[in-house]
């Protein structure tokens, strides 16, 4: 056994000699490639996966650029949406700090990164000092020295850093790097008080992180999980980031283009991102395990399934039209917000009629996140220019409350036929009668602005953040279906 320990020794002896006089052979070669981070990448590769071959894709590019692009000042906001098994974590939490580190000469850079425990905070921080420490590196750029070693934080002799710390933890430090790479565990994401305390901790403690408000920079690289998300809350409250979206299978009304020139280069529905790594009967051996929701999230970015919930986006393609047949009788029903805080409900009106022949049309949609006299003043604004012909629909809240707005409603739309009932049953019950109309063929849109947002919300519901324009089409729909042949419900009858 010592014998056959020696033999292996000296073959690893004369195997490091090869390699060193490999290096000092093709160092300026090698040096040179290393100029781009995607040319660092494949040569570094095998440093840290001597045994999985290096396969390159596009995908692996297009996150190379887009961080470049941050290296060269060009961004300082960067959100990527990509799914699992992509090198994600690798691109970003790795090989970009030794890249910036050694073949950039910014030495001095300090990066913070996190994730949602600290199991992957502790394997990347490692592999990325594991990377700086290797004979590879140090021969290739001796300059880059460390000082300190640790597991979760080490630091270089030219002061730069890297410390590693859990999403929840993300406090007294700065850098000029923040790296948040999945922010949401699988586990947590579907939990509205972790998902809540996630996104909190995003906007309230991540955002002043950094070393410089307008030179340092974020890098937000996660799989969807919810429309609550962490993703969902930068679209939501239209924070400053360059968004690059690459789903598994190509989507063309999600094609993803970015300010720095990257398109996404399939052009064929269904086209696989990364068909080598991840083929077709993988592709749906995943669908089929994992189900609708999570590949559509995890994969897809797309927090729901691509053809929707309860209401299928299918249903809609070709049932645009310019205007309603004449004949077509009115309602217009308001669901109403108590609040105008961002996040909160919208006040959502929404005109649907039912035409001579039975069938209905969404005539258009009026969204407010107002509260009060807004409100009063927009549902009286919009019942003027609907005309007299369109009926007012209100929903009734129980109690004394209720009965008193209901007066009040009643009397500021005077001279309009206006009804208020309360509402039964649930979201998705009250639902259920429209979408089964809308799956019949039976339900068109009239052409607007507001068709794209509205059609978005019937498809994510009931798992949307907002439900409000689908309680109005189902307020609407109970109502014409429920109303008597005339008009009854006058003010001041």
């Amino acid at each position: 056994m010592t014998m056959m320990r020696l033999i292996r020794q000296e073959e690893a002896r004369r195997q490091a000699d090869r390699e060193r006089e490999r290096l000092a052979r093709d160092a300026e070669r090698i040096r040179a490639r290393c100029r781009s981070l995607r040319g660092f990448v494949g040569e570094a590769w095998s440093v840290l996966e001597p045994n999985a071959a290096f396969v390159g894709n596009w995908h692996i590019d297009a996150i190379c650029e887009h961080l470049e692009a941050i290296t060269g000042g060009q961004l300082n906001r960067l959100l990527i949406n990509i799914s699992p098994g992509s090198s994600k974590s690798l691109l970003t939490s790795v090989f970009w700090q030794a890249w910036e580190w050694g073949p950039m000469g910014l030495a001095s850079l300090r990066h913070l990164t996190t994730s949602f425990n600290d199991g992957p905070v502790k394997r990347d921080t490692r592999k990325t000092r594991d990377l700086i420490l290797s004979d590879w590196y140090r021969q290739l750029w001796p300059e880059v020295d460390l000082v300190r070693t640790g597991e979760t934080s080490f630091a270089n002799s030219a002061t730069g850093t890297r410390e590693g710390v859990a999403f929840g933890s993300l406090t007294s430090q700065r850098a000029d790097r923040l790296v948040i790479d999945d922010p949401h565990s699988t586990e947590t994401a579907e939990s509205p008080a972790e998902r809540e305390r996630t996104t909190r901790k995003f906007r309230e403690g991540a955002q002043n992180r950094l070393n410089d408000q307008q030179r340092s920079a974020i890098v937000v690289i996660m799989q969807r999980l919810h429309s609550d998300d962490v993703s969902g809350v930068i679209e939501r409250y239209g924070m400053d980031y360059e968004r690059l979206m690459i789903p598994m299978e190509f989507e063309p009304e999600r094609h993803c283009r970015t300010s720095i020139g990257w398109s996404d280069p399939r052009r064929t529905d269904g086209e696989l991102m990364d068909p080598v790594r991840v083929p077709r009967a993988e592709v749906e051996r995943l669908k089929r395990d994992m189900g609708s929701y999570a590949w559509a999230g995890q994969y897809q970015q797309r927090p729901m399934p691509r053809e929707g919930g309860m209401f299928k986006r299918q249903w809609f393609e070709g049932k645009i039209i310019q205007a309603a047949p004449q004949g077509t009788v009115w309602v217009r029903h308001w669901d109403l917000a108590a609040t105008n805080k961002v996040n909160a409900a919208r006040t959502a009106g929404v005109k649907l009629g039912k035409t001579p022949d039975g069938r209905f049309v969404v005539g258009h949609v009026v969204l407010e996140q107002e509260e009060g006299p807004v409100v009063r003043r927009l549902i009286r604004a919009t019942a003027e220019s609907d005309g007299f012909d369109v009926e007012i629909s209100l929903p009734q809240d129980p109690g004394q409350a209720g009965k008193v707005q209901k007066s009040d409603m009643i009397a500021m739309l005077a001279g309009f036929s206006v009804h208020a009932e309360r509402e039964g049953g649930n979201k998705e019950t009250r639902a259920e009668p429209f979408s089964v109309q809308c799956e019949a063929g039976n339900v068109y849109l009239v052409a607007g602005t507001w068709n794209q947002g509205y059609i978005d919300e019937l498809c994510l519901f009931p798992g949307g953040s907002f439900k409000d324009q689908v309680d109005a089409s189902a307020g609407a729909f109970a109502r014409l279906i429920m109303r008597p042949s005339a008009f009854e419900w006058y003010v001041g009858n």
